[in-house]
């Protein structure tokens, strides 16, 4: 696909999967080791990152067909990556919500064809 907005609007989604899975990450942390720079950086990222993927899904699109479905698709996966992540954040415990959020994790980079992070 031609359409560049698709790459960029996918590659949003790709950072936020990134700054979500490191936040979940640093919450379950409970070695007595330093948590690793990078893991701290994306987690860090967050807020800017779920605030851009949320104006881009908010966006309406028009294109080619192709394009189109595709954004769109990509929309829907940053609104249910939001609403996951704002339950996770506003339960009393965490537990429940932090495998949900986990498992919508997982099927957004399903979606992509990602592999998780190591």
């Amino acid at each position: 696909m031609k359409d560049r907005r698709v790459s960029y609007i996918r590659n949003v989604l790709i950072e936020l999967v990134e700054s979500l899975d490191a936040t979940l990450r640093i919450d379950r942390w409970r070695d007595e080791e330093v948590i690793p720079a990078p893991l701290r950086a994306s987690a860090a990222l967050l807020v800017d990152r779920l605030g851009k993927a949320n104006r881009l899904a908010s966006d309406k699109f028009v294109g080619s067909p192709l394009a189109v479905t595709a954004i769109s698709s990509i929309s829907d996966s940053i609104r249910r990556l939001d609403l996951a992540f704002v339950e996770y954040r506003n339960a009393p415990r965490r537990v429940e919500t932090s495998i949900a959020l986990d498992e919508e994790i997982a099927r957004v980079r399903s979606d992509l064809g990602q592999a998780p992070l190591q």
